[in-house]
């Protein structure tokens, strides 16, 4: 206590700023908060009739107002730069699962276009019960600071913060102990933070933080792509405060609240009476996709090389199940009976700075025990879990860091490094020591790990100036997209998945269209009709649980018992009832599943105008690297060597017998590469697009997003 004592007498007063506090109304604040740290402005803007009617909340409310504050050439590192923040009309209501979410925006350092990553933790609706419907963050400090939003007292302060530690699991303990009355005020504060990795890297991330009561700790979620870390530690901020006086009642002031409740409760029986028989969220979190994942020949093996391994039961759900504190409710806002924010808990450390002590480490869910295992051809649950910890205190995305890593050890494996390039490090698969030592060199700012930290485009780019490798190998094994590491799902037997990928706006994130088993499995999409159908589908509804505050999880993760008997039920048409039920108890508007898709549609139409802007989003940035689509090397080709054959013979009419595997390689590319390209055209063309992948007037005049600043990025490429 005395330590941070002396810590907060270090602060310097920088800025207060005293605001007016008044109630929401009908989930929104129509106020947003701007602080400018190369000033030391702080302000607060109406949000304008048009931006309210048009971008809803969450994601588009952060891309409106990073347009309007940049522009075409505004680098991510420039002063200019925004972070926002911002939840939506349905963020933070109590009474139904997964309403804790908020989307952080900015133009991204892998990418150079608008990234958004969605995140839980408390941050956003104490944002919003603050008084603000989003937060807009540009300028750059001198010095480590601090923002402090007292939704208490209604005062915004920045203070200089030079003592407390940069690491998140050790500054967001301390900052809920220093900015709370007691231990039971410790629930009312959420704190922003990345940490020393996000200073030397391009793929920093944001840790969200709740405090768990149950355990008496603080938990972290993350906003993990696209490297707005890195954003937020170049403009010198150590910490983002958010304090309100606590939750109760109505705090969106929704129009009909008995309506949400009246959803929530059978939302609520559905996890009680249907979680365990369906993906046991409640005990294994999305921990539980790991063998099935595996079954399916699904989970990324070496780099993406392999859908499955021999090893995959030593990662095995039960295997996490086990390890994660069971009958807690793990919930990452308040209200959530999906409870799959899993933690181990007393997890003693093996290596790195805090090498001896016993620590909670929230996960790891799904993309982390592929991200940080069988990518890198690691299945060790030690290894993960430990890996995990230093990536969130570090900042560090895991999805991300394990693409890099997978990529690397195949560069090591295949001679384009070595261990002179490396450092002296074995970086082949299987590696687990060597792995952890470039994660703590990260962190240092040292040796290979910077190099790593830079992304795979930046490493394919390098390591061709330098001469080490073939560029076209690179290019294939390289699984970046736009600049943005692949999500963890071998996507080579979908070809609604690659789209789902490649055709993102942000870079390829599997929480925009994720179309596996409804085009692999259970060849419910078989025409390019009905895969363009669904990459039009399910992204647009998808990118409606970012206007809104909403995670996706409770959407499909537990379903009702008669699901299955739908027409649609891919869509699960209860839950979309739901939510639509919802919207219309919070706003009070006139809502269908129809407008839930237009409201989609309006936004994510100006996010690819938005990257049309930026000297990007055309149909050449939807390219994807080949393994995402088809094998690249005789070896994996021979591993599934019975089906590329029957493939070769049933669907592309050549018979496989006495050719060669580079024969056989080839012919299978052309095949797969031409399918791609008539998916884009069957995509764009649903999608209201041209050929080039350009929104056409007449549809964006259709969608009511015929706005002039729009309409004069695109009317030259009609």
């Amino acid at each position: 206590m005395e330590e941070i004592l002396d810590m907060k007498k270090a602060h310097k007063t920088l800025t207060t700023w005293k605001y007016n506090w008044t109630p929401l109304d009908k989930g929104y604040t129509d106020k947003t908060l701007y602080i400018n740290l190369t000033d030391l402005a702080v302000t607060e803007k109406a949000v304008p009739a048009q931006m309210k009617e048009k971008f809803i909340g969450g994601r588009g409310y952060g891309l409106r107002l990073l347009w309007d504050a940049t522009s075409p050439d505004t680098q991510w590192n420039d002063a200019e730069n925004e972070i926002n923040i911002s939840s939506g009309p349905i963020g933070g209501i109590t009474q139904y699962s997964g309403t804790g979410k908020s989307i952080c925006v900015s133009i991204s350092p892998q990418t150079n276009i608008p990234v958004d990553s969605n995140v839980g933790g408390h941050f956003g609706p104490f944002l919003k019960f603050s008084g603000y419907d989003a937060l807009e963050i540009q300028g750059k400090a001198e010095k480590d600071i601090i923002i402090f939003i007292d939704g208490v007292n209604h005062n915004v302060e920045i203070y200089e913060a030079p003592l407390e530690p940069i690491d998140s699991h050790l500054l967001a303990e301390t900052l809920h102990e220093m900015y709370s009355d007691d231990e039971k005020d410790k629930k009312n504060v959420s704190v922003v933070s990345a940490g020393t990795a996000a200073d030397h890297s391009l793929i920093g991330m944001l840790n969200f933080s709740f405090y768990d009561p149950k355990r008496k700790l603080v938990r972290l979620k993350q906003a993990g792509r696209g490297g707005i870390g890195t954003v937020f530690r170049d403009k010198k901020i150590k910490a983002i405060i958010a304090k309100i006086p606590g939750v109760k009642g109505n705090l969106n002031n929704v129009v009909d609240l008995s309506a949400i409740m009246e959803r929530g409760k059978r939302f609520n029986r559905e996890m009680r009476e249907l979680d365990d028989s369906q993906a046991e969220m409640r005990s294994k979190g999305t921990a539980h996709l790991t063998n099935i994942m595996n079954d399916y020949d699904l989970l990324p093996v070496n780099n993406f090389k392999f859908g499955n391994h021999k090893d995959a039961d030593k990662i095995h759900s039960e295997v996490y199940k086990e390890r994660f504190t069971q009958g807690v409710p793990d919930g990452c806002w308040i209200g959530c009976n999906m409870s799959c924010a899993k933690g181990v808990d007393n997890y003693l450390l093996r290596t790195g700075p805090y090498a001896g002590q016993k620590v909670i480490v929230d996960g790891p869910e799904y993309e982390t025990a592929s991200s940080l295992g069988s990518i890198m051809g690691i299945f060790n649950p030690d290894f993960t879990i430990e890996s995990n910890f230093y990536c969130d205190t570090y900042g560090i995305c895991t999805i991300t860091w394990g693409t890099i890593m997978g990529f690397v050890m195949e560069c090591y494996e295949n001679g384009i490094l070595n261990e002179e390039r490396t450092g002296g490090l074995k970086l082949n698969f299987g590696n687990a020591d060597s792995a952890m030592e470039v994660l703590h060199q990260l962190a240092r700012g040292e040796g290979f790990g910077k190099i790593a930290g830079l992304g795979v485009r930046k490493m394919k780019a390098l390591f061709a100036e330098k001469g080490w490798g073939d560029p076209g190998f690179m290019q294939d094994i390289g699984m970046e997209n736009k600049g943005l590491e692949y999500s963890q799902y071998v996507s080579k037997e979908s070809l609604a998945q690659q789209g789902g990928y490649a055709m993102t706006n942000k870079g390829p994130q599997h929480d925009e269209a994720w179309l596996i088993f409804m085009d692999m499995v259970n060849n419910q999409i078989p025409t390019f009709e009905d895969k363009a159908e669904a990459l039009h589908y399910f992204p647009m509804f998808r990118t409606w649980f970012g206007l809104q505050g909403l995670c996706k999880l409770p959407w499909n993760d537990v379903e009702p018992e008669n699901n299955a008997e739908t027409s649609e039920p891919a869509k699960v048409p209860e839950h979309v009832d739901n939510y639509v039920t919802i919207y219309t108890a919070v706003t009070g508007k006139p809502f269908d599943k129809h407008e839930m898709i237009n409201q989609s549609e309006r936004v994510y139409n100006f996010q690819r105008i938005f990257n049309i802007r930026r000297g990007y989003g055309l149909r050449k940035h939807d390219a994807q690297p080949y393994r995402a689509a088809g094998p690249v090397t005789i070896e994996e080709y021979e591993s599934r060597a019975e089906r590329y054959d029957k493939q070769m013979k049933e669907l592309i009419g050549v018979d496989p017998e006495g050719k060669t595997v580079a024969e056989k390689l080839a012919i299978t590319r052309k095949y797969r590469e031409d399918r791609y390209e008539k998916l884009l055209d069957a995509v764009y063309f649903r999608r209201g697009w041209n050929k080039n992948g350009v929104p056409k007037i007449e549809h964006l005049e259709k969608l009511g997003m015929d706005l002039p600043e729009l309409i004069e990025i695109v009317k030259p490429l009609q």
